[in-house]
């Protein structure tokens, strides 16, 4: 999977997001919709949030759960 992030967030993730762990993660979640589990957001959506808001311009982060309650 090759992921795109905005400038910024690329450049402060791109060490993690090279770890084996995370890689780990985007292997498995590959694996699960290969056997036809259904995975929200889309492996391409995973990450888009941060390309809507360059770093220096992030004020607040308000984490939630399940925000998919159906397709």
């Amino acid at each position: 999977m090759n992921i795109k992030l905005e400038t910024s967030w690329e450049n402060l993730l791109c060490e993690e997001l090279e770890q084996e762990y995370f890689q780990n993660i985007i292997l498995y979640l590959e694996k699960e919709i290969k056997s036809g589990k259904t995975i929200y957001p889309s492996l391409e959506n995973i990450f888009a949030a941060f390309n809507y808001t360059p770093l220096e311009k992030l004020k607040v982060v308000i984490l939630g759960q399940d925000p998919y309650h159906g397709a």
